[in-house]
């Protein structure tokens, strides 16, 4: 219902923002395709606020939503998605504003292809294709690098000339196949596999120029992830596209930001690694010389020492104690001979002394019958007995004519 007014007759403003809410309000729900510009999340609140912008004019409007509606997106709406929102539009007449109380949100075109993405990344990822622990370290110096790019490429010249130039005797091996297109995919899986089976490729890079989603999405296919996935050769992944990641990047063992990076990445720079050559032997021979002067300020100070400076002054020493030892020893001993034989001759003295032939030579005689028996009293010797007188030099035979008895006087007690 059209509103009257006039100059003389003008509506109040709260007049015209109730009329335009009530047109507005009977409007209804109402499908809405446009681009979200920006997602505002406030903590605590059950609403999220988001800009949906028009993709041609520019024009956007506000939209909010439950947080149940918006975390019960899969995947996880994101700044730039393209959607088709239902929503209810509704005019707050007090602040004059406009906006859309989204009841529904589709993801369409590139947000709904990058959502069939995100799908199948989450899903290769559940079964861990991507795992930290699965990737593969690249060889220090590869005895052959595998190419797999498109033919005369700008990506094959940027992975060759920057691969030579940092090490000119790197060779290669390139698989040429589609970079985009239907037969991306199966050329490819078959480029990797036949690197794979060469024994002399030690690493394979993917290289790609960048270029849009679209171009983009065999380096996302499923077939070509699981093929990357079961090589045993390293796979460097240089597909050159910042903004979106591919599938083949994560399944990768290496990711280079281009295909000048993943030269860089496969092979050492001959000039560098000399010069690390070079630093390395400075350093050992700076080591070497600082052990050496240690060691030989070590030994200077050892041969300062008297014992080392003149060895023979510890002999010298040693010499004049064994000299006096053996003096000693020697005085000793000759002490003991001494004393030994000063005792055997006191010794001798006594069994001389005792000896019944020293008694003899003192004028004592032994008598001897004819039998032998010593004659020790007269009784049993008479006149003409044979008898053999003992003396100290020899003997005396004789013949008794008389024997007398002497009486024997005792000594005194």
């Amino acid at each position: 219902m059209a509103l009257e007014t006039s100059p003389e007759s003008p509506a109040p403003v709260r007049q015209i923002a109730n009329a335009v809410a009530g047109w507005i309000d009977r409007l209804g729900a109402v499908w809405v395709e446009g681009q979200v510009a920006q997602v505002n999340r406030r903590p605590g609140m059950g609403t999220v606020f988001m800009t949906l912008r028009d993709t041609v004019a520019d024009i956007s409007v506000t939209v909010t939503c439950s947080r149940v509606l918006f975390d019960g997106l899969n995947p996880p709406l994101v700044e730039g998605a393209s959607v088709i929102v239902h929503a209810k539009p509704s005019y707050y007449a007090n602040r004059g504003t406009f906006s859309l109380y989204a009841r529904d949100i589709r993801m369409v075109g590139l947000g709904e292809l990058l959502a069939r993405l995100e799908r199948r990344r989450q899903l290769l990822a559940a079964e861990g294709l991507f795992a930290a622990e699965l990737k593969q370290r690249l060889p220090f110096l590869p005895t052959k690098v595998g190419l797999v790019t498109a033919p005369n490429s700008a990506a094959e010249r940027d992975v060759l000339d920057n691969a030579r130039r940092r090490w000119p005797a790197v060779r290669f091996e390139v698989a040429y196949a589609a970079m985009q297109g239907q037969r991306s995919v199966p050329e490819v899986v078959e480029g990797l596999q036949r690197l794979d089976r060469d024994a002399e490729v030690d690493v394979i890079v993917v290289a790609r120029g960048g270029g849009s989603v679209e171009d983009l999405l065999p380096f996302s296919d499923e077939h070509l992830v699981r093929a990357v996935h079961a090589l045993r050769t390293p796979v460097v992944s240089a597909i050159g596209h910042e903004p979106d990641m591919p599938l083949l990047d994560l399944v990768a063992d290496v990711r280079a930001s281009t295909p000048t990076d993943a030269a860089k990445l496969v092979v050492p720079d001959v000039a560098e690694e000399l010069r690390l050559v070079a630093t390395a032997r400075d350093r050992m021979r700076s080591g070497l010389g600082s052990w050496l002067h240690r060691e030989q300020t070590m030994l200077d100070a050892l041969r300062s020492r008297p014992a080392l400076a003149d060895p023979r002054s510890l002999l010298d020493a040693r010499l004049e104690e064994v000299s006096a030892l053996r003096e000693r020893a020697r005085r000793c001993l000759s002490h003991q001979l001494d004393r030994a034989g000063d005792e055997v001759g006191h010794h001798r003295a006594r069994a001389r002394a005792l000896s019944p032939l020293q008694t003899l030579r003192r004028g004592y005689a032994v008598v001897q019958d004819d039998r032998g028996h010593v004659i020790a009293s007269v009784a049993g010797v008479g006149a003409g007995s044979a008898l053999s007188v003992r003396l100290a030099d020899g003997r005396i035979h004789a013949t008794t004519t008389d024997t007398e008895t002497i009486e024997q006087e005792l000594p005194d007690a």
